[in-house]
C-alpha cells in the first residue's frame, strides 16, 4: 500500500521490491522543483483556493481530478503515437521482427483506447463528486448568516442592552439554526449517497481497465514467444520466418477476450480477513451450540491476475 494503512506513515517495502529492488528515479522526473515540476506545483497550491469556506477542500480535489485526466488524456494519445512509430520502425527490420512489432503496436494502440474509456468513466467520478462540493457551498451562506446575526446580537448588548432588536435577532438566530440544522442533515446523507456511488464508479472502471490491460499484456508476452532470439554467427542465416499465421490468430484471441470481458468475470478480487469478537462468540456457543449458524473464517489470499478470457483489440488494420 501507498503509506501503510495512512498516508501519514512512512512508507514500507512490498515483498515484491524486497526481492527485486526498484529501479533508480527515471530521468523525466523533476529535479529541481519536486515531483511534477514548477507546474504541477503552481496548479496544486492554487487549486480550490476560492470559493466558499466549507467546500474549498473538496473544490481541491476536483480541480486536481480534472488535471489527472487531463494528464491521462495526453499519456493516452503518446502512447498511441508510440504504437505507431513500433509499428514503423519494424517494418525496415526483419520479416518476423516487422510482424512482431506491428502486433505489438495494435495491442499497445489498443491500451490507449482503454485509457480513453477509463477517462470517460474517471470524470463520471469526479462529476459526482463535483456535487457533493455545490451543496457544500449552498450551505455556506447560511453558516455565514448566523454569523453576522450573532455578531449583530453581540454588538447589541454591548451598546444597548435593553434594545428590542436584541429578541428580534434571537428570533431570527433560531430560525437560522433550524434551517441549518436542517440542511446539514441533509448533507450528511447526500455525502454518504454519493461518495458511495463516486468511488464505484471509479473503482470499478479501474478494475475494468487493470484487468483488460492485464490481458493485452499477456498476449503481447505471447507474441514475443514467437520471436526467435537465439543468437547467429556472422554470416548465418535464420531459418525463414512463418508466424503470420500465430500472431494474426494472437490478436483475434486479443479481440475476443476484450469483448468477452465483463466484471463479474474478474480475476483479481479482495479477500478480507475479518477478526470476529471473541467475547460474543464465546458467549453464542455457552447460550446455545447447536444453533450456531456455521461461519467461513475468510483468509487473505495473494491477489493473481491470470489471462483466462480472450481481448477488446482492433485487428491489424490500425497498425497497418
Amino acid at each position: 500500500m501507498h503509506k501503510t494503512y495512512s498516508l501519514r506513515n512512512a512508507k514500507a517495502p512490498t515483498q515484491s521490491q524486497l526481492q527485486n529492488p526498484p529501479p533508480p528515479p527515471a530521468t523525466t522526473k523533476s529535479r529541481f522543483f519536486g515531483k511534477g515540476g514548477l507546474a504541477y506545483n503552481f496548479r496544486t497550491r492554487t487549486a480550490g483556493s476560492f470559493g466558499p469556506e466549507l467546500s474549498r477542500k473538496l473544490s481541491q480535489l476536483v480541480k486536481i481530478d480534472k488535471n489527472l485526466m487531463r494528464s491521462m488524456e495526453v499519456a493516452s494519445m503518446e502512447r498511441r503515437d508510440a504504437a505507431r512509430f513500433l509499428s514503423q520502425w519494424g517494418l525496415e527490420n526483419d520479416d518476423d521482427v516487422s510482424d512482431i512489432t506491428d502486433k505489438l503496436g495494435v495491442l499497445i494502440y489498443e491500451i490507449s483506447e482503454l485509457d480513453d474509456q477509463f477517462i470517460d468513466r474517471y470524470d463520471q467520478y469526479r462529476l459526482t463528486l463535483k456535487s457533493i462540493r455545490d451543496i457544500e457551498s449552498s450551505i455556506q451562506p447560511s453558516k455565514d448568516r448566523m454569523e453576522r446575526i450573532n455578531e449583530k446580537i453581540a454588538y447589541w448588548h454591548y451598546k444597548d442592552p435593553q434594545s428590542q432588536k436584541i429578541e428580534v435577532l434571537e428570533q431570527e438566530l433560531v430560525r437560522a439554526e433550524a434551517e441549518e440544522l436542517v440542511a446539514e442533515a441533509q448533507l450528511s446523507n447526500i455525502t454518504r449517497s454519493k461518495l458511495r456511488s463516486a468511488f464505484y464508479y471509479q473503482f470499478d472502471s479501474l478494475i475494468e481497465h487493470s484487468e483488460k490491460v492485464a490481458l493485452i499484456a499477456g498476449y503481447a508476452n505471447a507474441l514475443l514467444e514467437l520471436l526467435d532470439d537465439s543468437p547467429v554467427t556472422p554470416g548465418e542465416t535464420r531459418p525463414a520466418y512463418d508466424g503470420y499465421e500465430a500472431t494474426k490468430q494472437i490478436i483475434v484471441d486479443a479481440e475476443n477476450a476484450l469483448n468477452d470481458w465483463t466484471l463479474d468475470y474478474a480475476q483479481v478480487k479482495p479477500n478480507l480477513s475479518l477478526k470476529q469478537n471473541q467475547e460474543m462468540r464465546g458467549q453464542f456457543y455457552e447460550e446455545d451450540e447447536e444453533d450456531l449458524p456455521e461461519t467461513e473464517n475468510v483468509i487473505v489470499t495473494e491477489h493473481v491476475t491470470k489471462i483466462t478470457e480472450p481481448v477488446d483489440l482492433r485487428p491489424s488494420e490500425e497498425a497497418t
